[in-house]
């Protein structure tokens, strides 16, 4: 799998004490990866017990940029990092439970996709704002995650500093489009026109059945999970491919990559 990291993230990562030299702390597992978990407040935190402290949520499916985003984060004295997340489902449980200000949240996300999951944060957690991580910078994409709630929006080509300004500036009130895509995004935005997203063609049940599709699982297995029966899954996946005029499972797989709706692994 390619991950797109910034470089200025990698050397902040590679100056993490590697895991085998710390204390026995317990692993995050999940079917994804396993990663070192972030040390408890106030030993984590960054930032200070300040009023006007940022308090962060980090959610990114890959485990190199969740260390380095919180390594760069907790050395800023007015941001505290409270939680990660490693899918999109997590994210919103993190988000219940540790109420941030911000979610650093990934575009492509297991579970739930970050547009999916951004929507049921900023419904669920009406004071978190969210500030969008991704590593397309097709202005329709954003476009769509802006209508979902997103609050700020940063390529992962982009610098620290950026990310920097995109918390700052939305923890403010204000929202933040990185220079590399506002003008696209608001030459759409100022017309009126809809975002070109195919994807805004399926309802939410028929969108959790394509994830899955696309993540590789049986019908036997979707209809276990969505608490459906195998005929009512098989229904579901005619429809989508009716809608999307895809005719089989691979073209499928390639629009749920294609339109964030599954990540690329």
């Amino acid at each position: 799998m390619s991950v797109d990291i910034p470089t200025s993230l990698v050397r902040i990562a590679r100056t993490v004490e590697p895991a085998a030299a710390r204390d026995n702390r317990p692993l995050y597992k999940s079917r994804f990866f396993t990663i070192e978990p972030l040390l408890t407040p106030p030993e984590l935190s960054g930032g200070d017990d300040r009023k006007d402290t940022i308090r962060v949520l980090i959610a990114d499916d890959h485990a190199l940029v969740v260390e380095a985003l919180r390594f760069m984060l907790v050395r800023e004295s007015d941001i505290a990092v409270v939680g990660c997340a490693f899918d999109g489902r997590a994210a919103v449980e993190r988000a219940l439970e540790h109420t941030p200000d911000i979610v650093l949240l990934d575009y492509l996300m297991p579970v739930l996709n970050g547009i999916e999951a951004a929507e049921q944060i900023r419904e669920r957690v009406p004071g978190a704002a969210v500030v969008m991580l991704s590593s397309s910078s097709d202005p329709n994409h954003i476009v769509r995650a802006m209508r979902a709630g997103v609050a700020g929006y940063v390529p992962k080509s982009g610098k620290r500093l950026d990310i920097l300004r995109a918390i700052r500036e939305v923890a403010a009130g204000r929202r933040y489009l990185h220079p590399a895509v506002s003008d696209q995004v608001l030459a759409i935005l100022m017309r009126g026109e809809p975002a070109l997203d195919a994807a805004e063609l399926l309802s939410p049940r028929e969108r959790q059945v394509l994830r899955l599709i696309a993540e590789g699982h049986t019908t036997s297995e979707i209809a276990a999970q969505l608490s459906l029966s195998p005929r009512s899954v098989e229904t579901y996946r005619a429809r989508v491919m009716d809608k999307l005029d895809v005719h089989d499972v691979a073209g499928l797989v390639r629009f749920a990559i294609r339109y964030g709706i599954s990540p690329l692994d």
